[in-house]
């Protein structure tokens, strides 16, 4: 039974300026041709080291933060050139995953990079925190270039504003080095955030942060990181001395495969691209008793539970016809799996395989996945309703799917506060 859904039509020729439509179809951006993208990291060095020229800085970053030729920021910053520009990198510090992406845990510890002997500050204990403003004291700028993917619940972006409020307070000039957004500044999907979740403020004794749950954007937001760098100093009243250094050559409607940049594992579980395109619509199932595939090589393209009635959900799954997505029943054994649930037992699942990455909504499939199953497994299926609503966006869209209504119809209503929330930041959008 195919299902159309002229609003979403209505609203990507409205956020995107006007493209061509065929057959309720938007012509894909990937089929453009490839780039030569220049990250941020090589703009600073080749066009614009007087930001950092005779100063002593910090740099936040991890194993994502390298140029066009994979060489590490880390290096970029100690070359021939920055030394002629007298630039001394004094201190690290990384987020969560630490220094080198390959921590799934918390409580990472401060360390020293063994290569450079510079000291690791960690910014991530039982959850993420900003630099201290006790070492920022000691630097005249701190430089910041982590990978963002595109999604609202990723906690380098937490990492970032923490970072700006802490060289606001501090008086230190904060330089943000800008990287693609991997699944394209074209798409903008998915719940908002409720605004009586969110909570951009550092952690407190009184009140954790929530690095991943920062604004009321939606969940597919389609900025990349220089320009969230540049809605949050203005959107929070951070009032940081920011400088958002860009690239050159990126198009919104760039996929990361089509940059020509070298593609970098963001964290232990999101091994491609495939697994970042899928991940805002099943993040949320990390509040739940459904693996999403972690202990596997093709975590976030999976989902599966010992209870899950996996011929019936794919029946209704394909039902839906959703567009992008082809749906096949896959058992799966996590093996060590950092979320806990189902080490070593083989379970039913299902797995999700990209079609048409540019018709897609990921969101979407999310939405229908809870709702096929509330309907075959209710009883078995567990949710953490903070932990969902923190990351899918609001009690309101949860309790509809697991009530039954219609996923499509659910979805829906969130397009126009999405298409909301692009136009009110279209100003801060660096890139054609």
């Amino acid at each position: 039974m195919a299902r159309h859904h002229p609003f979403l039509f209505a609203f990507l020729i409205a956020a995107t300026g006007g493209c061509t439509v065929t057959n309720r179809r938007i012509d894909p951006p990937d089929e453009l041709p490839e780039a030569k993208v220049k990250p941020g990291i090589s703009v600073l060095v080749d066009d614009s080291i007087d930001l950092i020229r005779g100063k002593r800085i910090g740099l936040v970053t991890n194993q994502t933060g390298v140029d066009e030729h994979r060489e590490s920021d880390i290096d970029v910053l100690r070359d021939t050139k920055s030394r002629k520009a007298n630039v001394t990198l004094t201190m690290l510090f990384s987020p969560e995953h630490g220094i080198r992406g390959t921590e799934d845990r918390q409580n990472i510890a401060n360390d020293v990079d063994h290569r450079t002997g510079l000291p690791i500050y960690s910014l991530y204990t039982s959850q993420t925190v900003a630099p201290p403003d006790s070492l920022l004291r000691q630097l005249d700028a701190l430089v910041f270039d982590l990978q963002d993917i595109g999604t609202r619940t990723w906690t380098y972006v937490g990492a970032m504003v923490y970072s700006m409020r802490a060289a606001a307070r501090t008086g230190k000039p904060i330089i943000v080095l800008d990287r693609p957004n991997p699944i394209t500044g074209f798409f903008v999907e998915g719940p908002m955030l409720d605004s009586a979740l969110a909570n951009a403020n550092e952690p407190a004794p009184d009140r954790p942060g929530l690095a991943y749950a920062l604004y009321p954007m939606p969940l597919r937001h389609g900025m990349t990181i220089g320009e969230m760098a540049l809605f949050f100093n203005d959107a929070l009243g951070i009032r940081a001395n920011l400088h958002v250094v860009p690239m050159q050559g990126w198009r919104r409607e760039l996929w990361f495969d089509r940059t020509g940049l070298p593609w970098v594992q963001p964290s232990p579980n999101l091994p491609s691209l495939h697994s970042s395109l899928m991940y805002p619509g099943l993040v949320a199932f990390e509040g739940t008793n459904v693996s999403v595939g972690r202990g596997t090589p093709i975590a976030f393209q999976l989902i599966g539970a010992p209870w899950m009635k996996a011929p019936e959900v794919l029946a209704m799954l394909r039902d839906r016809e959703l567009t992008g997505v082809r749906f096949r029943e896959e058992s799966f054994t996590p093996i060590a799996p950092t979320d806990g649930k189902y080490a070593g037992q083989t379970i039913p699942g299902i797995r999700m395989l990209v079609t048409n990455r540019s018709a897609l909504q990921p969101s979407r499939v999310g939405a229908t996945i809870l709702w096929a199953l509330a309907k075959t497994s209710r009883d078995d299926l567990k949710i953490n309703d903070r932990s969902f609503d923190l990351r899918f966006g609001s009690a309101r869209v949860r309790e509809a799917l697991l009530r039954g209504d219609d996923p499509d119809a659910v979805i829906d209503r969130e397009y126009r506060q999405a298409y909301a929330f692009r136009d009110r930041t279209r100003r801060y959008l660096l890139y054609p």
